[in-house]
């Protein structure tokens, strides 16, 4: 009886061993996961957190200063930006360092610059996609001659990758932009502008060579 009586309490001693162990076990895993959850909430709000800080920056308003740089002119009059021109596609509006822009982030859709002359001052951001398609960007001012401004919407017209409009905030009457490239002519007989556009109409400085200047803003 002594011994039938030992082995029954041994026996049950092993069942609640087993029993606090498998308690223990779930305790462990319980913790585990809770700690799980409480992380993956955390990285759900950071992240959450980032989207709603990069969208509100997509919204608004900056200065490129992922293009640090300036203009050096060479001895052909032409400007060129010393540093290189970032080519990031934004929703969010760019404030250029040079005027008028020559390069840098920009819109994800281009303007049409198969030869297309526009009356109406265009959104830079825009015409900055056109140039990196190759195109050289003619702008004008009140100040420059209306035979000027004409003869130079006739060259426009014929010529593929390029484009023209009205541009009020410039530093002379007539200018010359292409990507990274940019100079001012003093007419339309004046013979820098056919050596501008020989030079950078789907020139060397294109980012995007070849890419169409069709199917964009019109």
């Amino acid at each position: 009886m002594g011994s039938a009586k030992k082995k029954n309490s041994a026996e049950r001693q092993a069942r609640i061993a087993e029993m606090r162990r498998a308690e223990q076990a779930r305790e462990r895993r319980n913790r585990l996961l809770t700690i799980g959850a409480s992380v993956a909430v955390v990285t759900a709000l950071v992240v959450g957190g980032v989207v709603l800080v990069r969208s509100q920056d997509d919204g608004g308003t900056t200065a490129d200063s992922s293009n640090p740089g300036h203009w050096t002119t060479g001895k052909d009059g032409v400007k060129t930006w010393s540093s290189k021109l970032s080519q990031t596609h934004v929703t969010k509006t760019v404030k250029y360092p040079m005027t008028p822009p020559a390069g840098g982030d920009h819109d994800a859709r281009w303007m049409n610059c198969n030869g297309d002359v526009y009356t109406k001052e265009l959104n830079n951001m825009n015409a900055v996609h056109s140039l990196e398609h190759g195109s050289v960007w003619v702008t004008y001012t009140s100040k420059a001659k209306k035979a000027d401004v004409e003869a130079l919407a006739a060259k426009v017209k014929k010529t593929p990758y390029t484009l023209m409009s009205p541009y009020e905030g410039q530093a002379a009457p007539i200018m010359l932009t292409a990507w990274g490239h940019q100079r001012t002519v003093t007419s339309a007989s004046d013979p820098n502008v056919d050596k501008f556009f020989e030079t950078y109409v789907q020139g060397e400085q294109t980012p995007e060579k070849g890419a169409t200047c069709q199917g964009g803003l019109s």
